[in-house]
């Protein structure tokens, strides 16, 4: 049987790339575009025929920002597939970036820029809001609606127990950071970096997945697409201003090489992934899409910096908000 592929944000940047690329290594699988617009998913479902005419495509609304289109969207996958073989949960969303010009100016001065260039470190702030659920937008959709997605409450029969592993494979960040998360405030409500938040409380779920699920044939990685043009990142500058860096851009990945800038070098990692025994991946490592200064792609590992006891107490707090924003959702339970 054909493995089972599903691309959360599928509709654009990364997620776009990664289904184009996935069918090209494998025109055999049955790829589940997960969008948030009914309508852009089928747009995006014949973009992506019209390339590969004879590929099984289908789609699933959901908002991952949504915890009811969450679950129906769940219920939809169980009644539609046997199994999942590869779940990509790549949407995110960084609403109202900022940037901050003085510590930019500040790292200019002190040799630091680079490294703030490469991850944004100090330099980016949002604006987060709560959802309708209550909850953290940012938060939500980056990483607490797709992990009641793939929750074994919800999907146990798909990607538990089956001939082959299945595979989870969250698109993190290199600015997923440990200064910008707080266990006393894993939402980050307080704070001015929720994006960086989310991201590095999707490598802590990562770790923990694979600690509690290896066994029953679960295995979860995480990747960093590097720095890429999108939708998303030009919303941080005026148009006019990207016009004007991007032959920056192109000279600074001589020397930054996570400057990957299109999606289809974005979505490196993931297709390599895609290749992979994953009893064979460390579970502590994050998978780097990079390329070089003349535009060749190659994937970096680099050990997630992470405190697997802080891992354990986040995944406890996860189980008991799940609990807490659930009870009122019970006709969308099985």
């Amino acid at each position: 049987m054909e493995r089972v592929v599903l691309v959360t944000g599928a509709s654009g940047g990364v997620g776009l790339a990664l289904c184009r690329r996935l069918l090209g290594e494998d025109g055999r699988i049955h790829l589940c575009l997960a969008c948030r617009n009914a309508q852009k998913a089928e747009a995006t479902r014949d973009l992506v025929l019209q390339e590969y005419p004879a590929a099984q495509v289908s789609t699933v609304e959901v908002d991952l920002g949504n915890l009811a289109s969450v679950l129906r969207a769940a219920q939809e996958l169980r009644c539609r597939f046997q199994r999942l073989d590869f779940v990509y949960l790549n949407a995110g969303i960084m609403p109202n970036p900022h940037v901050n010009f003085k510590a930019l100016w500040k790292g200019l001065l002190t040799g630091k820029v680079l490294h703030m260039l490469t991850t944004a470190e100090g330099i980016m702030t949002q604006t987060d809001r709560l959802n309708g659920d209550g909850l953290q937008e940012v938060f939500t959709t980056n990483l607490f609606g797709h992990f009641i997605l793939v929750r074994i409450r919800q999907l146990e029969s798909l990607l538990c127990g089956n001939e082959k592993p299945s595979r989870l494979i969250w698109t993190s960040s290199s600015n997923a950071r440990e200064s910008a998360f707080s266990l006393s405030d894993y939402q980050h409500a307080k704070g001015q970096e929720s994006y960086s938040s989310s991201k590095y409380a999707t490598d802590l779920t990562s770790v923990v997945l694979n600690r509690k699920f290896n066994k029953q044939g679960l295995y979860s990685s995480v990747v960093c697409p590097g720095l890429v043009m999108s939708n998303m990142t030009f919303r941080i500058l005026p148009v006019f201003m990207w016009v004007l860096l991007m032959p920056i851009m192109f000279l600074i990945r001589f020397f930054a090489k996570t400057y990957t800038l299109t999606p289809y070098n974005g979505a490196e990692a993931h297709v390599w992934l895609f290749k992979q025994k994953p009893e064979y991946l460390d579970p502590l490592v994050k998978y780097h899409s990079c390329t070089s200064g003349l535009g060749k792609n190659f994937v970096e590992p680099r050990k997630i910096d992470v405190d697997e006891e802080t891992a354990e107490k986040f995944y406890q707090k996860l189980l008991e908000l799940e609990e807490q924003t659930l009870e009122k959702y019970g006709d969308l339970l099985d």
